[in-house]
């Protein structure tokens, strides 16, 4: 029996660019630029902590680059990078919904910044999550080792590598060094 061969134009390789994410910003799809492999690992180490904190302790759900429906009337959807909802807001024995976007507004969201993006946006939509009622927004700059924790869109506490962050209000408990987060040695 001989090797099955292809035609070299029938083999194609997944592109990036096959299932882009995006957000809805009045009405208009704004595809969002790629992460870098170091926002990435940043975003998924937060996740990777806080969500089973916040399960094991009967808090809520922790979600990566989830769609969530912030303004239904402007047709405004945001995929904050990691984001926290409460069993308290939607009760654990109730599914996510099988839609493209979770209508409800997470109690915090984190912005995890890549080189790719621009600080108007970031900006932008730190103003549209607590204008739709979320509680705390942290945006992590992986490059600068620091948290901006903003508990509303014009007071912020800086943390640096010294610092641990937490979120009583909202995960009562939760504390991460930031040298952990951020993988400094002998921490």
């Amino acid at each position: 029996m001989s090797p099955v061969t292809f035609p070299q134009d029938a083999i194609s390789e997944p592109s990036l660019c096959d299932d882009p994410l995006y957000e809805v910003v009045d009405g208009q799809i704004e595809e969002l630029p790629p992460m870098g492999a170091f926002a990435t690992n940043i975003a998924s180490r937060l996740q990777s902590r806080m969500g089973p904190y916040a399960e094991d302790n009967n808090l809520g759900r922790t979600v990566t680059a989830m769609l969530f429906v912030l303004d239904a009337e402007r047709d405004l959807k945001r995929r904050p990078d990691v984001a926290f909802v409460s069993y308290g807001l939607w009760p654990r024995s109730k599914s996510v919904p099988d839609e493209e976007a979770w209508d409800i507004v997470p109690e915090l969201a984190i912005e995890v910044v890549s080189p790719s993006n621009m600080a108007e946006k970031v900006i932008r939509k730190l103003r549209e999550y607590f204008h739709a009622g979320c509680q705390r927004v942290w945006v992590v700059y992986p490059l600068a080792k620091q948290v901006y924790v903003y508990e509303s869109d014009t007071e912020a506490q800086i943390l640096s590598l010294a610092d641990t962050l937490d979120a009583e209000s909202i995960l009562p408990g939760f504390r991460l060094p930031l040298a952990r987060l951020f993988e400094i040695e002998g921490s």
